[in-house]
């Protein structure tokens, strides 16, 4: 009643807090994907894959911030980068026999089941 009393009705409108103040300037952030595309193995990372942990490593080591690998997360999604899931396929993975099997031997093999090979467990 005070507040009204003192500041009028619109003193009593919800006023939303407005969080803690960043920890990295809009400029460093945008400078992060400057930064991620160097590739992580630059920075000393094995395979060329980001995660969001190795990404608050990189965050820390650059600007002496620290971030959880889940607000990391947060932070890539506000600079306009979203997850992906790598294409993992093997490096020695032969594409002749690969195909091979799939046009010769899998046909056969599915030609191969008949009726009284079937076993039933009833």
């Amino acid at each position: 009643m005070k507040r009204a009393r003192e500041a009028g009705v619109e003193a009593l409108r919800h006023k939303s807090g407005s969080g803690p103040k960043p920890r990295l300037s809009i400029e460093q952030r945008t400078l992060i994907p400057t930064l991620l595309a160097k590739g992580a193995e630059y920075y000393g990372f094995r395979g060329n894959l980001w995660t969001t942990k190795r990404i608050a490593i990189v965050i820390e080591r650059h600007f002496g911030v620290h971030y959880h690998p889940a607000h990391v997360s947060r932070l890539l999604i506000e600079i306009g980068w979203s997850p992906q899931k790598p294409l993992q396929r093997a490096t020695q993975r032969d594409e002749a026999a690969i195909k091979a099997w799939r046009e010769e031997r899998w046909p056969a093999l599915k030609k191969g089941l008949r009726k009284r090979d079937e076993l039933s467990s009833g």
